[in-house]
């Protein structure tokens, strides 16, 4: 059952210094298209608590902290089709299950917003259902399935930012790196297009990233 003090959060949304999510080109082979993942994500992979950490050592601090964030309280996740994978149109088959093997890192359900339904999939202890919704009715899916936990919005870029538009985020963080992508999926052109409707604290960290926390008005 859906609780009142639910939020819809952005966690740990990694964006170039020119407002870019994701690159040009999206394939199999390059979910994010021109762009270097690793560019994007590597002050997350050089935590502590990564996940997929499997030496031991990493920093502490303040990336330490976002990155244990990400998954706290969260009981459902909603993301755009091309976070599951590079296809479009009707699915041509069924046997691509997602960028993430056998045990995807979400451990909840996954609402995934494609304007081509398919069956439910479940993959370890997460379920990905395939739904075509706008944002206020997505949203109502994922709170019903989060079990009164917040629900997180997962991206693309695009996907965030009709959330956004919609007036649905509550808080988000966005983790700015020093790096330009140049073209591709756009979130902004200044963080400060959200400002006549959220609260914005710009926090450096000795990695380079800027850490940018939204909260309502």
């Amino acid at each position: 059952m859906s609780a009142a003090g639910q939020l819809l959060r952005v966690q740990n949304f990694m964006l170039s210094a020119d407002g870019f999510g994701t690159g040009e080109g999206q394939s199999f082979e390059r979910p994010f298209g021109h762009a270097d993942p690793a560019a994007l994500a590597s002050w997350a992979g050089a935590t502590a608590s990564w996940p997929n950490r499997t030496d031991p050592g990493g920093t502490r601090g303040l990336d330490d902290y976002f990155t244990r964030d990400f998954t706290h309280n969260i009981g459902a996740e909603i993301m755009g089709r091309g976070k599951f994978g590079p296809q479009k149109g009707p699915w041509e088959n069924l046997d691509w299950e997602g960028w993430w093997g056998d045990t995807p890192p979400f451990h909840t359900p996954v609402f995934v917003l494609t304007h081509h339904v398919r069956p439910s999939l479940s993959l370890s202890d997460t379920t990905f259902h395939f739904i075509d919704a706008e944002p206020v009715e997505a949203l109502r899916q994922a709170k019903a399935a989060a079990d009164g936990r917040d629900v997180r919005l997962g991206g693309g870029p695009s996907t965030v930012r009709a959330f956004l538009d919609a007036g649905l985020v509550d808080t988000m963080h966005v983790a700015v790196v020093p790096v330009e992508i140049g073209r591709g999926g756009k979130l902004w052109d200044s963080p400060d297009e959200l400002l006549d409707r959220y609260h914005l604290e710009r926090i450096p960290s000795p990695s380079g990233v800027t850490h940018h926390l939204f909260w309502r008005r």
